[in-house]
């Protein structure tokens, strides 16, 4: 069993459920691509000590984001850049429009006219500024979605274009309100940091994410001129296990699509996928060991095909019953402190109730002790609050942590509506080449693959890694086979697999490096 490591005060929640779970905090609006571009920001942040733990922090590290106004508001909040590069203007008077209208644009905070005229010694001409616009903008995460400027997010082509997701109100005041960088960032930082290889991953991304005479970075640069940070450090959020088999695991994987020959910029595309499904498994597991269940999380997957009925029925269920987890582990673990020693204990003290309400205080920072609320619960035994903390628990765990697995595995490519009417796992050909870049080393026989899938991501796709089901007559051996051809069919389509002959096939990684497999 993991140690789990104490839970400080977490301000501004009504109590802690959610948190003593998977920690603060994972959130469904954070996808696998934002939660990457959070952690980068941390560990920018930390390129002295990359992937390293910090001492008498708890667990915790701390870390100064990137604010990048400027970057940001050039990229996403000046619509009319276009238009002025197009018009038959002098060139001169292009950058005095231009300033003009940037200037009733600023916030205040450092993106005024006056703060951006280093850029017409950046660039010999206006056009060319206008180009340079273009370029970043057009390989930003969702350039073209209604997002506020504010948290829309460039490429991450080096440290200068890295910063953090702000609200910007009409005052120029900025909060950081967690909505789209929730914390769930900070949470693979710790992961990784408390992964047995950590230090090494550390380095290596260190040495190839954050280079600043990289082409791409430099341009950024150019634009953002000096990087904008808080004026204060800030402490990251709380991860309850000090150490676990999945954050190895998500170690294990970067290391890997690191190694494959590819530009890193290439193999970010990569990380996200394989992030976002570890950390989907994170949250499963936590969720079915907290609920008394120790058996592995398994995705039934249907390899998509219009005579695989039985698969994706199996694969629907097998899509509810994770979609169920959560919920469980809600009510399981406000629950078991009626199980818990001193709960127990108390019962022979001179007042059992006190002792107990103090308890549940200690464990999930409720019931509220002072303020307005206080009295709602007085006269309540502490049965009936444990019982009240459920109630309230699941409507809040619903609003957005109960959404993680549905809006994380679509984000993915792990879960699929298509030809069904009810989700399920079906992996697109994205997913499955991601998992093979992470997986396969210059080659893997196919069945061998399989068996690895699963250990890693519970993926149960063939016969054998479906054993179980048939014993228990779920589905058949046959149509298990068919969906293994299937998911081959499709490997060979992508060009991943070779086959040698009928009974012998080899997954095949085109990213394998002769330098790789001499380390």
């Amino acid at each position: 069993m993991s140690e789990i490591i104490k839970r400080p005060k977490i301000d501004r929640v009504d109590f802690c459920v959610d948190e003593n779970i998977w920690g603060h905090r994972l959130y469904d609006e954070q996808l696998p691509h934002l939660t990457v571009l959070e952690f980068l920001g941390v560990l920018g942040s930390n390129l002295d000590k990359p992937l390293r733990p910090h001492e008498g922090l708890g667990g915790a590290v701390r870390f100064k984001p990137q604010r990048q106004i400027r970057l940001r508001g050039l990229l996403f909040n000046n619509p009319y850049v276009e238009s002025i590069a197009e018009s038959k203007l002098a060139d001169e008077e292009k950058w005095r429009q231009w300033l003009d209208k940037f200037e009733q644009g600023k916030t205040g905070n450092g993106d005024g006219a006056s703060d951006v005229a280093y850029l017409r010694q950046c660039f010999s001409s206006f056009d060319d500024f206008a180009k340079a616009i273009e370029l970043l903008r057009s390989s930003s995460f969702e350039s073209r979605s209604n997002k506020r400027w504010s948290s829309k997010f460039v490429f991450p082509f080096g440290p200068d274009a890295l910063y953090e997701d702000l609200e910007i109100d009409s005052k120029g005041n900025m909060s950081n309100d967690r909505r789209f960088f929730a914390r769930s960032g900070e949470l693979l930082y710790l992961m990784l940091t408390r992964s047995k290889r950590g230090g090494e991953l550390g380095d290596l991304l260190a040495n190839r994410m954050f280079e600043r005479s990289a082409p791409m970075n430099r341009l950024a640069r150019a634009l953002q001129g000096a990087p904008q940070l808080p004026e204060d450090p800030r402490l990251s959020g709380y991860l309850p296990e000090a150490s676990s088999p999945r954050f190895d695991q998500i170690c294990e994987d970067w290391l890997a699509i690191l190694s494959r020959d590819m530009p890193v910029y290439d193999a970010l595309e990569h990380l996200i996928a394989v992030t976002g499904l570890n950390m989907l498994l994170y949250f499963l597991e936590r969720a079915k060991k907290t609920a008394g269940n120790d058996e592995p999380v398994e995705f039934v997957c249907e390899i998509v095909s219009k005579d695989s009925r039985k698969v994706r029925a199996l694969s629907g269920d097998s899509y509810l019953a994770n979609q169920g987890l959560p919920e469980k582990a809600i009510r399981a673990h406000v629950e078991s402190i009626r199980r818990e020693k001193a709960w127990i204990d108390a019962g022979s003290t001179g007042f059992p109730d006190a002792e107990r309400v103090k308890l549940l205080t200690e464990a999930f920072q409720w019931p509220p002790v002072g303020g307005k609320n206080e009295d709602d619960f007085s006269g309540q035994s502490p049965d009936e609050l444990v019982s009240k903390l459920v109630e309230l628990a699941l409507p809040r765990h619903g609003q957005h942590v109960g959404k993680i697995h549905a809006s994380w595995s679509r984000a993915i490519g792990l879960s699929s509506r298509r030809l069904s009417r009810r989700y399920r796992y079906a992996p697109n050909d994205r997913l499955l080449k991601s998992i093979v870049i992470a997986i396969v080393g210059d080659r893997m026989q196919f069945d061998e693959f399989l068996v690895e899938a699963k250990r890693r991501y519970g993926l149960v796709i063939g016969d054998s890694e479906g054993a179980r089901l048939v014993e228990v007559k779920s589905i058949d051996q046959g149509e298990l086979s068919e969906n293994r051809d299937n998911l081959e069919a499709r490997l060979v389509g992508l060009g991943l697999v070779r086959r040698l002959s009928d009974s012998c096939s080899f997954v095949e990684n085109p990213f394998f490096s002769e330098v790789e497999a001499a380390c």
